[in-house]
Order: C-alpha cells, then sequence, then structure tokens
C-alpha cells in the first residue's frame, strides 16, 4: 500500500512539473517586457507569470536554478505568450534587445535656453519642456554647491558628447548632463576656491566668464588673473559676456546704450560676479578659475582673428593697443 502512494505521489508531482512547464497552448503573441534594474530572478519570474509568457513562476525558478543562470540584465526584451520556461530563459540569457540611442553634443560656453535647442533637436523634447524641467527646481546640484536656496542649472549642465537613449525625456537628460558635471570635476582641488575668498558655486561662475570670453586655450588662466585682480582692486568686471547674457537677444555688436541695459548680470553697472553662471563651461575653464594666472594684469582685449588676447596692466596701455586693432 505505502509503495503504491510512494509511486502515486511521484507520478503526481512529475505530472505536476510537467504541467507547470508546459504551455497551454493557443496562438502566441508577442510580449515586451521590461525587466527592472536589480530585479531578482523571483521578482522576473512573477512578471513573466503575470504577462502570460510562461504557466508558472515557480516553474521557471526552477528551470534556472537547475540551469545555474546569472542574473539576466535590466533592459527591453521581446517574449511570447505561452512559452516553456527553458525557451524564455534562454532568450533572456542571451541579455536585452540593444536599445536605440541618439547622439547629442553640447558644446562649451551654451547657455541652458541653447541647451534646450540641441536636445529638441534630436530627442521627442521640446526646448520649452526642457526649459520646464530645468526651471523645475526638482534636479539636484552637485553635493559641494551650496542649497540655502533653489539654484539655476545654468552653469552645470556638462559641455560633452553624449550617447543617449532615443526615448529620453527631458529629466533623463538633465540628469545625465549634471552627473557628468560632478564626474569631470570630482577630481579637482576645490580647497583652493575658499583660498580665492569664493564659494564652489562662485568659482563656476567665474569659470563661465572665462569660457564665454577666452577663445584660445592660452588665454584661460590669463582672463581668469584679471578677474580676480579687479575684484580684489574693488573695480567692476565690466566683462561683456554678461551683457550680452543680460540681453533679451544676442547682438553680434554690442552698443553703448547696450552697456546701460538694467540687469544683475550687467557687470558694468554692478559691482562683483553676477548671481549666477552665464553658460555651461568646459573642464579647463573650471580648472583655469581655480587656478589663475600670477599676473597683475587688469584689462585685455582681443587683437586678432584667431582669438588671441593682449592683456595689460594699465589703461592707458589698454586704449593704445586697442587703436593699434582698430585702426590696423
Amino acid at each position: 500500500m505505502l509503495l503504491l502512494l510512494v509511486v502515486a505521489g511521484g507520478a503526481g508531482a512529475t505530472g505536476l512539473y510537467f504541467w507547470a512547464t508546459g504551455t497551454p497552448g493557443g496562438p502566441a503573441r508577442a510580449v515586451p517586457i521590461e525587466v527592472p534594474s536589480g530585479a531578482t530572478i523571483a521578482e522576473i519570474s512573477e512578471l513573466l507569470e503575470e504577462k502570460g509568457v510562461v504557466r508558472s513562476a515557480f516553474a521557471f525558478r526552477l528551470v534556472a536554478r537547475l540551469r545555474g543562470a546569472p542574473s539576466i540584465q535590466a533592459g527591453r526584451y521581446e517574449l511570447q505568450t505561452n512559452m516553456r520556461p527553458e525557451a524564455a530563459l534562454e532568450i533572456l540569457d542571451g541579455g536585452p534587445i540593444p536599445e536605440e540611442t541618439v547622439t547629442l553634443t553640447i558644446p562649451e560656453g551654451l547657455r541652458v535656453d541653447q541647451v534646450a535647442e540641441r536636445v529638441a533637436e534630436v530627442l521627442p523634447v521640446t526646448a520649452k519642456e526642457f526649459l520646464a524641467a530645468a526651471e523645475s527646481r526638482r534636479h539636484a546640484l552637485p553635493p559641494y554647491l551650496p542649497k540655502r536656496r533653489a539654484r539655476s542649472l545654468e552653469g552645470f549642465l556638462f559641455p560633452k558628447t553624449y550617447e543617449l537613449p532615443a526615448t529620453a525625456d527631458a529629466d533623463v537628460v538633465i540628469e545625465r548632463l549634471l552627473a557628468q558635471f560632478e564626474e569631470e570635476v570630482s577630481g579637482l582641488d576645490w580647497g583652493r576656491a575658499e583660498r580665492l575668498g569664493l564659494s564652489p558655486y562662485e568659482i563656476v561662475i567665474v569659470a563661465s566668464l572665462i569660457e564665454r570670453e577666452a577663445r584660445v586655450d592660452e588665454d584661460r588662466r590669463k582672463i581668469s588673473s584679471v578677474i580676480y585682480n579687479r575684484i580684489e582692486q574693488g573695480m567692476r568686471l565690466q566683462i561683456d559676456a554678461t551683457v550680452q547674457y543680460a540681453l533679451p537677444e544676442h547682438k553680434p555688436r554690442l552698443t553703448y546704450a547696450d552697456y546701460e541695459y538694467p540687469s544683475p548680470y550687467n557687470t558694468y553697472l554692478n559691482d562683483g560676479l553676477p548671481p549666477t553662471p552665464i553658460a555651461s563651461p568646459g573642464l579647463a575653464s573650471i580648472e583655469a578659475a581655480l587656478r589663475p594666472a600670477k599676473t597683475n594684469y587688469l584689462f585685455y582685449i582681443l587683437v586678432d582673428d584667431d582669438g588671441r588676447h593682449a592683456f595689460t596692466e594699465s589703461y592707458d596701455e589698454f586704449l593704445n593697443i586697442k587703436n593699434r586693432v582698430q585702426s590696423g
């Protein structure tokens, strides 16, 4: 009698196994499955049963354990309903479908609104949507920057070439650019900011001024020195790029009236630094802001078509160079 029960029990278990690992039949239909990051085999098996891919989550876990399957990568998979666990597992072991990507290039020196236009060119995000997300205050700036009040993202959307999912929304792009900023600058000596008399946030403001003013690498640290020398002497910075930032529309050439444009960003009218960065600086400009050249320069002027500047200690010398450039 006992033998009969054992045989019957074994037959029942075998039957149950074959039922659980089988398919209910009927036509199969495609089922897209998104495996979340960090999902366990148990969580994936429940998802597969819920979507009708396999008959039994338990059977899928059992087959996965017997096969010693590695952890399944997060991502998108194309499966079908009514699959045997072995067949579903084989597809999952092969890795997710490669995600379609787009290339987004952010040059140095762009404003947030210009970044928004670049994003709108390659992703299904309008410039207006991007700006709304950037101004939403839901994105945290890097941790060493002050959080006393909400800050603009201006200056922190790091310039670089990115490969992004073709379906990325504005928040995904912003988080990626902010993370890149933090990664790029993490190795810099931010302790120098205090020695220069500025906060780390103000260093980024200085870097943005350098980025907008410098056209050749050799001028960056010299322009940085002019900014610090002027601050030390209590002089207004009088940087044209801040006026351009303040104006409602970009102008190829500033007029005398433009220099009187009322704005906290106009460094011809206001002492000290502008309230926020005026563009996204690259790493070279941030380094120059932290390590200005040791000079007594207080003035600089563009002198050739290659973008080089001449630097002077006196205003008279500046005027002499300006006259030579304009007459030549």
